[in-house]
């Protein structure tokens, strides 16, 4: 039940809903979630650490930088609502103006600060 709780904790939040949506598409660094969120980059820890603990993001170190992406090994309810959440996330105007807003940026190692 614990699980369940924390899963549903790291959904309870609209910042981590945009990062979850924006993960959808492939992994990410830190600084391309602070560009398009408009975030500093202890917020955007903090909401990562979140669906970190709730099991719905990986995470890996590239020297200075960390790297997200939507983990694939989740709880059977993970999977179904990141599925259910994937569907319906890009038809809200926040989760199309975010994904708009990534392709912008372009390549993050196009980037000061990125890699």
């Amino acid at each position: 039940m614990k699980t369940t709780a924390r899963l549903f904790k790291a959904l309870s939040d609209e910042t981590r809903l945009r990062i979850l949506a924006l993960l959808k598409g492939g992994e990410l660094c830190v600084c391309d979630l602070m560009a398009v969120l408009d975030l500093p980059q202890s917020t955007v820890s903090r909401h990562l650490a979140y669906l970190r603990n709730g099991g719905l993001v990986e995470d890996r170190r590239q020297g200075v930088w960390m790297f997200y992406r939507l983990a694939p090994e989740t709880t059977p309810l993970g999977r179904d609502l990141l599925a259910l959440l994937g569907e319906r996330l890009d038809d809200l105007p926040q989760g199309r103006q975010d994904r708009d807003a990534l392709l912008r940026l372009g390549p993050s190692q196009n980037r000061a600060g990125c890699r």
